[in-house]
């Protein structure tokens, strides 16, 4: 789908490879993955661009989507880089991966993933550490690593179990089942389904809600919700209690609650 209006950014300024491209539109940031030719495959260059990306997201953006250049979202790892790796090589290379996921999941920015066609092992990977996954009818899930005779590297092992369950993983892994887009939405893969074509056109319209929201709430719900989450009860009660008055004392907290007192903010419909 084409953007209007659209800045489009200098790459050249923002350090990034010819594998990935950025457009800006307002407060929205749009990251593509731009190798089509190899299914948006993921090599070096393309993660370690991701890792400089959301270290450093481009000023004034609030939040950002992260989409794939032709028919598929991302057919995972380009297996070319792991040839003639040693171990320690190899334990090097996932680090690479987690250190870039993290600055995705626990980054500056909400960061919303429109899915569509092959969405495979290190794909899947990329897409679960985004906070919300639109996905089109055309989109498929698949972790063929156990056919590869690998495993997963790109934190698959953490964050896919948290979505679906540790033994729906084990069974893509062992017998290399493909989900389809309806039933990957109905397992967690997924918050939103669309038709084809209107993955974008669904994450711009989240993307414009989530920047309108007050900073410091955008940034305990990325951080500390899911450390809460994971939290023993009484750890996470507290810490819940630390963000809460910390959020509520912030300015524009305060701003907004007095304007919904005095009646001049929507009410939820």
């Amino acid at each position: 789908m084409h953007l209007n209006p659209i800045e489009r950014a200098d790459k050249s300024i923002l350090g990034l490879p010819p594998s990935l491209g950025v457009e800006i539109d307002g407060d929205i940031g749009v990251l593509r993955l731009k190798r089509a030719e190899k299914r948006n495959a993921l090599d070096n260059a393309t993660v370690l661009g991701l890792h400089k990306f959301f270290a450093a997201p481009p000023e004034g953006v609030k939040a950002v989507i992260i989409d794939g250049e032709g028919e598929h979202f991302s057919a995972g790892l380009d297996l070319s880089s792991l040839q003639e790796k040693s171990a320690t090589e190899g334990v090097g290379h996932s680090m690479m991966w987690h250190e870039a996921f993290r600055h995705i999941q626990f980054g500056q920015v909400p960061v919303i993933s429109v899915l569509h066609g092959a969405v495979i092992g290190g794909g899947l990977e990329l897409a679960a550490s985004t906070h919300i996954r639109v996905a089109e009818a055309s989109a498929f899930y698949a972790l063929p690593e156990g056919q590869r005779g690998i495993f997963v590297g790109g934190g698959g092992s953490v964050r896919i179990p948290r979505l679906i369950g540790a033994a729906r993983m084990m069974d893509m892994m062992l017998t290399g089942r493909v989900y389809d887009a309806a039933e990957g939405h109905a397992i967690g893969l997924s918050q939103y389904l669309v038709e084809p074509g209107q993955g974008m056109a669904k994450a711009l319209e989240l993307a414009k809600k989530i920047a309108t929201n007050a900073p410091m709430t955008n940034f305990a719900v990325m951080h500390a919700l899911p450390r809460i989450v994971e939290s023993n009860p009484e750890s996470g009660y507290l810490m819940e209690a630390m963000m809460s008055s910390i959020a509520q004392a912030d300015i524009e907290a305060k701003k907004r609650i007095r304007d919904f007192l005095e009646k001049r903010a929507a009410k939820v419909r």
